[in-house]
């Protein structure tokens, strides 16, 4: 007489458990912050001769919906000594929440950052937590078994980050994908890499390759466009290069990729809302041909 009962209740606790599984893997990048199915916006980083307030303001001018910060930016023209980070105090927080209201951009991602011990990163995603950030960046894989424990328990990604290859220096390793991807395989889903295609693309790397080699573990990306592979060079407009702009969108789309993309624009420093609205109209255009 009770077995039906007691299925009826092993049923439910089965589809909480299920429910509660799905809730951990990971807080999605709401709606409206995409363009084409991204997360689409800038890296503040490509705004760094501004404020964050300027930043903002000069992501929602371009056209993008999202923002990744970075650390020690200034704040505004009017708080040029305030720097911006995770150790900002509450009442600065909610400075930047406000503006970002204001101009309808979402802020998704916070890095590269790096920190000294176990208290800080912890600090770094109770900052990351407030800011509702679905992510963080950073190249600290000496600290990943903290990281991991952390986003785990906060329910915020980590991405590792390469900078291009360093000839003087063997030691520093992040720069090739095989590497990041051994770093990352055996660890919990949430922790994978930020996929910046000019870095690789200095490298010798060509980015679409590096892109599938790391499939399923693209946190985030730098999205950059290069007019050739294997040197340093300025960025340029997607779609006037070699890094197959289109190819990786494709391919980010069949990997069922969900998180952001952040236009980190190192050219043109002064005057590149235009330069970045043109590559938001790319994607934009790639996603109007599907």
């Amino acid at each position: 007489m009770c077995i039906p009962h007691l299925v009826r209740i092993s049923a439910l606790s089965f589809a909480l458990v299920a429910a509660s599984q799905v809730a951990l893997l990971a807080r999605p990048i709401p709606a409206e912050a995409k363009i084409a199915g991204f997360g689409l916006g800038a890296q503040a980083y490509t705004f760094n001769r501004f404020s964050v307030f300027e930043a903002i303001e000069k992501t929602a001018q371009a056209g993008g919906k999202t923002i990744e910060f970075y650390p020690g930016q200034k704040l505004s023209t009017d708080e040029p000594d305030v720097k911006w980070d995770h150790r900002s105090p509450d009442e600065v927080v909610q400075k930047v929440k406000e503006k970002l209201a204001k101009h309808h951009v979402v802020a998704v991602n916070y890095g590269v950052v790096g920190a000294r011990d176990e208290a800080e990163w912890r600090q770094v995603f109770e900052f990351a937590k407030k800011m509702g950030l679905y992510g963080i960046t950073t190249e600290s894989v000496q600290h990943l078994d903290i990281i991991e424990k952390l986003v785990k328990e906060f329910d915020i990604r980590a991405g590792i980050h390469e900078h291009a290859k360093r000839a003087d220096d063997p030691s520093y390793k992040v720069w090739d994908p095989n590497y990041v991807l051994s770093v990352v395989k055996d660890r919990d889903k949430r922790v994978g890499a930020c996929a910046d295609t000019g870095h690789w693309a200095t490298s010798g790397i060509k980015p679409l390759d590096a892109i599938k080699l790391i499939e399923g573990r693209v946190i985030s990306l730098h999205l950059k466009e290069r007019t050739e592979i294997g040197k340093q060079l300025p960025d340029a407009i997607y779609g006037t290069g070699v890094s197959d702009i289109k190819g990786i969108l494709d391919e980010l789309k069949r990997q069922g990729f969900d998180g952001n993309i952040s236009i980190e624009y190192e050219n043109n420093w002064d005057h590149s809302v235009p330069d970045v609205a043109q590559c938001i109209g790319f994607v934009r255009g790639w996603g109007a041909a599907r």
